[in-house]
């Protein structure tokens, strides 16, 4: 609960180290620089160790305060933490009350420092327990790849102005977003996170993301972000996902290394508050061969030195202690190319290599321990400890951290956001192929039959209908593995069993097949059986069936090629935009005109 005392001057402040006198780091009217060196002045070594760590939190129950598993606020008084990543975001008034919960946790503890509470998206369609989420009752749009097949930066600057102030009002502070990997390698899992193909297009959607979420400069109004995965995370050997052992590398077999920092030098432009650096090694580059993590030529070198970026840099999540899922999982270290070093050693390369924050890390000993060692001095904490702290002061969390439930319950999902979001997700829709027709008896798979009755009578088999319209995933080789699943790896092609299954439906009744594109897909046994082909990146089924039936245009272009073959990908460079021999369709179809 927000409480004011008075000063004698009669300005109101929070009494954050509870002596009753009004301190220079709780004067609002004070510069932030002078704010932060105040307070700094009054932290311990293990206050500021605790400020580098940045932990996960999973909200309470009903009442805000327990929930069936340990929620990590424990981590805020008998840590001293005050960062978590919100691995679940229930409804918006639990939020809200989840967040003013830890904030009354921080404010007792002896600096009064507030929480700052991050998340991966959660204004999409996806749900992978390490990337992005929905859930939450959030004004849900398409995939952020979906964003960059607008092709429309000032409807993304407004929809991520609408997604800061869903964030705001539930207390999600950062942003662990957007990503601003290229997508050069058609195989990685992680595309439906980024902006695609064309490094121009995602520089102009990067750009447009950050300034809808922080505004021209973060402030109080703000959501701040934290862009990843520097420098670059596209290129992934193979397409192997670096969550794993396979895919530890980066490789630049064209040698274009360069284009994959085009975007986040948009990024900077654009003034992102925070970089997230990626798990994997950027091999034969000529930097340090460790993962960029542990790498001081990618974050002291380039980060710092040549882009001039001071700002947190918080590494990726659990790169070395890696994380425990009670009863589910025990989740290995990312900690790629430093694997025989030791656990200390490995905080300490983090340190020197120029990172402020271990993400996922909660233990303070971690920290402390390489200053006691001698490794690392207490001036390189505080380095880090006053980046972490001015971007506290500039949200104006330490003024007030608190939000209203109310508020939240009626902003979060109400009537107009889900209109915005419906209107990206319409405007995401590609036409790739075929034409739309109308249809009175409709055959459908992957669509609600409730919401298709709103279109025509729905049939239960093909023959009986005039049009079939059937939903389906782009294909990925499923692995094993509690945490593999999730990541849609390997070949692009469809199974020769699942391609005769579609063209029998086609060869009975005319059929829209409208593809999820979480990445690209190969659709050359598909083209010559379809009466129409749609691209899409998350859509509710009524906008795509308005679509299909010609009754709402399509004006969303692809944000990345459509590879012909595996092997055309296969032939290709992992690192080089537009490398695979004669696609099928090219980034940007339907040109315009």
């Amino acid at each position: 609960m927000l409480t004011l005392l008075r000063h004698t001057d009669g300005t109101p402040f929070r009494d954050l180290n509870h002596n009753g006198t009004m301190e220079p780091y709780e004067d609002r009217r004070l510069p932030v620089e002078e704010r932060v060196e105040d307070l700094l002045g009054r932290m311990t070594l293990a206050e500021k160790a605790a400020l580098m760590l940045h932990g996960r939190m999973l909200p309470g129950g009903p009442d805000a305060q327990a929930g069936p598993f340990p929620t990590g606020a424990h981590l805020i008084t008998e840590h001293g933490l005050t960062a978590f990543a919100m691995m679940a975001v229930p409804d918006a008034r639990s939020m809200a009350l989840w967040n003013n919960h830890v904030q009354d946790l921080a404010a007792a503890e002896r600096l009064g420092i507030p929480v700052t509470l991050a998340s991966d998206p959660r204004h999409g369609t996806s749900a992978n327990p390490l990337t992005a989420a929905s859930g939450g009752g959030f004004s849900l749009g398409p995939e952020p790849i979906g964003l960059a097949a607008t092709d429309d930066p000032a409807l993304v600057r407004e929809y991520a102005a609408l997604i800061g102030r869903e964030l705001r009002a539930v207390g999600i502070r950062l942003a662990i977003h957007p990503m601003a990997d290229l997508a050069t390698e058609p195989r990685w899992p992680r595309i439906n996170g980024t902006f695609g193909e064309d490094a121009d297009r995602a520089s102009r959607m990067i750009a447009a993301y950050i300034a809808g979420l922080q505004g021209e400069r973060t402030g109080p109004d703000s959501v701040a972000c934290m862009t990843k995965h520097f420098p670059g995370g596209g290129p992934q050997f193979k397409g192997e996902d670096s969550h794993f052992a396979a895919g530890r590398r980066l490789v630049y077999p064209g040698g274009a290394f360069e284009q994959h920092l085009r975007p986040f030098e948009a990024a900077f432009e654009a003034g992102t508050a925070q970089i997230m650096p990626a798990y994997a090694i950027p091999s034969g580059t000529g930097l340090a061969e460790v993962g960029a993590n542990f790498n001081r030529d990618v974050i002291t070198g380039l980060l710092r030195g040549k882009y001039g970026f001071d700002g947190v840099v918080c590494t990726d999540f659990n790169a070395i202690t890696g994380m425990d899922v009670p009863g589910l999982v025990s989740l290995p270290a990312r900690h790629w190319g430093v694997e025989e070093l030791s656990v200390a050693e490995q905080v300490v390369l983090t340190l020197d290599a120029g990172a402020d924050q271990l993400g996922g890390e909660t233990d303070p000993e971690l920290v402390l321990a390489a200053v006691r060692s001698g490794a690392v001095s207490e001036a390189r904490i505080d380095e880090s400890a006053r980046r972490i702290l001015r971007d506290k002061f500039r949200l104006g969390l330490f003024d007030d951290p608190y939000v209203d439930p109310d508020a939240a319950a009626g902003l979060v999902g109400a009537p107009a956001g889900r209109e915005l979001g419906r209107r990206v997700q319409a405007r995401s829709l590609v036409h790739i192929a075929g034409a739309p027709r109308p249809g009175t008896r409709l055959y459908v798979e992957g669509v609600d039959p409730a919401v298709a009755a709103r279109y025509g009578t729905v049939v239960d088999r093909p023959e009986d209908a005039d049009l079939a319209v059937l939903r389906i995933a782009a294909p990925y080789e499923a692995r094993d593995g509690f945490l593999e699943r999730f990541f849609h790896s390997g070949s692009l092609e469809y199974r020769p069993e699942e391609v005769a299954r579609l063209r029998a439906v086609a060869a009975v009744v005319p059929t829209a097949f409208v593809v999820h594109l979480d990445r690209p897909a190969v659709l050359t046994p598909l083209v010559p059986h379809a009466a129409l082909l749609v691209g899409e990146f998350g859509a509710h089924d009524d906008l795509v069936l308005d679509a299909v039936l010609g009754r709402a245009p399509m004006t969303g272009v692809l944000p990345f090629d459509l590879p012909r073959s595996d092997a055309a990908v296969d032939a290709a460079r992992e690192d080089v935009a537009f490398d695979t021999r004669d696609p099928l369709f090219r980034c940007g179809h339907p040109a315009a005109g």
